[in-house]
């Protein structure tokens, strides 16, 4: 996995940083790391078109906070929550690709009672949301242009607000 060094947007309590990952192997690890930075409360949003690896990313989340249950594509039951083996935080993993209702829909989910407890981690949640907390990790999938295997795939990584100002994202791509 490539890292590209941390720039910061016009965005104060913003930190970003650009990985490029090669195979869906390199996709779950990334999940398996990333979930050693989350705790309790954490809002986490996917975004990449189909097939660009949020569930896989979701299933290395899921193996790296030792939660029950397989982590897939909860895109008919809309929402999953796989609780932890242990002591930490659990799962609930949310695809809102079929809800258009933005927040409203969402609402019915009750994430904002589940977030103060959980590590909340939604695919296709841009614009659907970002009202819950200030303090977010957004994750934006691209797969390369030309890739002939169709595994190189482009992420840029933005912590949102305090809880993640100060953090080290270039951990991510250790």
């Amino acid at each position: 996995m490539e890292a590209a060094a941390p720039h910061n947007p016009a965005e104060p309590s913003a930190s970003t940083v650009e990985l490029t990952v090669t195979s869906p192997e390199q996709m779950r690890e990334l999940g398996r790391r990333l979930a050693k930075l989350l705790r309790a409360g954490d809002l986490v949003l996917l975004s990449g078109e189909l097939g660009a690896g949020k569930t896989t990313l979701t299933r290395g989340l899921g193996e790296g906070l030792g939660v029950r249950g397989a982590v897939t594509s909860p895109t008919f039951v809309i929402a999953r929550v796989h609780p932890s083996l242990g002591d930490g935080p659990p799962l609930v993993h949310v695809d809102a690709y079929r809800l258009s209702g933005g927040l409203d829909e969402m609402e019915d989910l009750d994430l904002d009672v589940s977030l103060p407890e959980s590590v909340i981690v939604v695919e296709w949640g841009e614009g659907k949301v970002e009202e819950l907390t200030d303090d977010r990790l957004h994750l934006v999938i691209h797969r390369a242009v030309g890739d002939t295997t169709d595994e190189v795939r482009h992420l840029t990584v933005t912590g949102l607000g305090e809880r993640w100002t100060g953090t080290d994202l270039t951990v991510l791509s250790a």
